[in-house]
């Protein structure tokens, strides 16, 4: 499925088709981007189901220890 046919409410409501919102994990809330195309609609992930996902970034630091560095790196510039 490429392309569907959708309705627009009088209060701006859109239905975002089943197969649509399965393909592209669409639950909850979404971003919308306005494109010279037109309004783009993208997923938003759940950082419940994500955590953990910048643990390779940040090499198991906390958050504390994230927080001093970036107002070190702040108060040299």
């Amino acid at each position: 499925m490429n392309e569907v046919f959708v309705e627009v409410t009088r209060k701006g409501c859109v239905m975002i088709p089943k197969a649509f919102r399965e393909k592209h994990h669409i639950e909850g809330k979404a971003l919308l981007v306005d494109t010279k195309e037109g309004v783009l609609i993208k997923s938003i992930l759940d950082p419940l189901t994500e955590k953990g996902s910048l643990k390779k970034l940040f090499a198991g630091r906390t958050t504390k220890q994230l927080l001093r560095e970036a107002r070190f790196e702040e108060e040299k510039a």
